[in-house]
């Protein structure tokens, strides 16, 4: 009875409506698609600059992204599927992590010395 009662509360959520957690989800996979393009800009104008302020961009947008997603995923109840955003928010961790690679692989190019 109560499987019943819980597929019929989890059945309310259509596919494509964006529920408060979904939408928190889509906040940092947004920052985090911010973070990877800024980094992959960064990594491609690093090779011949000086310049290691551009690689800093990308990690501190991705460390943002990290704490995010990881507090929605701390905080979010419901399986993946539910409307909850777990897996937004995974996507979105793991988008923030190749923006902060990125931004890394930036600064030590940048402090090569050719």
């Amino acid at each position: 009875m109560a499987s019943i009662l819980v597929s019929l509360v989890y059945a309310s959520v259509a596919t494509g409506d964006i529920t408060a957690g979904r939408a928190q989800s889509l906040v940092g996979l947004a920052v985090g698609l911010i973070g990877l393009i800024i980094g992959g800009l960064a990594l491609a104008r690093s090779a011949g600059g000086k310049r290691r302020s551009r690689g800093l961009v990308p990690l501190v947008v991705g460390l943002i992204c990290v704490a995010l997603s990881g507090w929605h995923l701390a905080t979010a109840s419901g399986a993946i599927g539910t409307g909850s955003g777990k897996l937004g928010a995974i996507v979105a961790l793991v988008v923030g992590l190749i923006g902060m690679s990125l931004g890394g692989l930036a600064i030590t190019r940048a402090r090569r010395t050719i």
